[in-house]
C-alpha cells in the first residue's frame, strides 16, 4: 500500500495535501497530455484561419477584377452591334452623290431598322407617347398647349422621344401636353 503523506501547511498553501507520487506523477502527464492536444488543436484551427483568411482574399480579389472586367468590358456586345449600323450609314453618305432619292430613303430605312433590332436586343425601349397620359417620370413637357380635342394633361405630340434601358430611364421623351382651354371671357356689358 502506498503511503500517504501529508504536506505540512506553508504560509503560501495553508490547506496543502499531499498526493501520493504516483497518483501526482500520473494526473501531471495527463495534464501534459492535453495540453499537448490542446496546442494541436490550437495549431490547426490557426492553420485553417490562416488559410481560410488567404482563401477569402484570393476570392475578393478575384470578384474586384471581374468587376473591373465588366466595367471595362460591359458594351463590347453593344459596341459590336453598332459597328453595322455605322457601316450602313458610311455606304448611304458614299453613295448620296449618286444615288437618287428613293433608294436613299430605303438605305435609312435600313438603317434604322438595323438600329432598331440592336435597340430591342439590348433591352432598349422607345419611348413615344403620344395619345398617352402626362408622367412626369417618364416625360418631360416642354410645353402646355391648350387643346378642345385632347383631355388635358395627354401628350399632344412628341418632339423628341424617350428610351429606356431595362426599365430606367435613359432619357425622358420631350413632350407638348393638352391643357384646359381657358374659359371665354366675360364681356362685361350688361344688356339695358
Amino acid at each position: 500500500m502506498a503511503s500517504v503523506e501529508r504536506a505540512e501547511p506553508t504560509a503560501e498553501d495553508p490547506d496543502a495535501v499531499a498526493v501520493p507520487e504516483d497518483a501526482g506523477a500520473a494526473e501531471l502527464l495527463a495534464l501534459r497530455g492535453a495540453l499537448a492536444a490542446a496546442e494541436q488543436a490550437l495549431a490547426a484551427a490557426r492553420d485553417a484561419q490562416l488559410r481560410a483568411m488567404a482563401e477569402l482574399d484570393n476570392v475578393r480579389k478575384r470578384a474586384q477584377r471581374d468587376i473591373e472586367n465588366a466595367q471595362r468590358f460591359a458594351l463590347e456586345r453593344f459596341a459590336g452591334e453598332l459597328l453595322s449600323v455605322r457601316d450602313s450609314l458610311e455606304l448611304a453618305v458614299q453613295s448620296a452623290g449618286t444615288a437618287d432619292a428613293h433608294s436613299l430613303a430605303a438605305g435609312q430605312q435600313a438603317t434604322l431598322q438595323l438600329l432598331a433590332r440592336t435597340f430591342e436586343k439590348f433591352s432598349i425601349l422607345r419611348l413615344d407617347p403620344l395619345g398617352e397620359k402626362f408622367d412626369p417620370t417618364l416625360h418631360e413637357a416642354v410645353v402646355a398647349q391648350e387643346s378642345a380635342v385632347a383631355p388635358p394633361n395627354t401628350v399632344l405630340q412628341v418632339l423628341q422621344s424617350g428610351y429606356q434601358l431595362n426599365g430606367r430611364l435613359l432619357r425622358p421623351a420631350r413632350v407638348i401636353v393638352a391643357r384646359a382651354p381657358a374659359p371665354p371671357e366675360a364681356t362685361g356689358h350688361a344688356d339695358t
